[in-house]
């Protein structure tokens, strides 16, 4: 007794197949992948922090985005 082959069961396995070798072998290698970020704590005196909450503010950058451009343009300037 032979079985018959549903042709469109057949085709939605092959599509799923592809999907899946797509997203198998398109793993963004070029591009950056987000990082998860890492918390950390330091020490300022209640002014500074102040003149910074306010020069951020300024950018349109809140305190943790401040912080986070700040330590990015320093590091630009002083690299090397």
């Amino acid at each position: 007794m032979a079985l018959k082959r549903n042709p469109e069961e057949s085709v939605q396995y092959d599509e799923d197949i592809t999907k899946k070798a797509k997203q198998l072998f398109s793993s963004d290698t070029g591009v950056r992948k987000k990082e998860t970020k890492i918390l950390t704590t330091f020490s300022i005196a209640p002014s500074d922090k102040r003149e910074l909450e306010d020069l951020f503010a300024e950018m349109g950058l809140g305190w943790a985005a401040g912080i986070r451009f700040a330590l990015k343009e320093f590091a630009k300037k002083y690299k090397g």
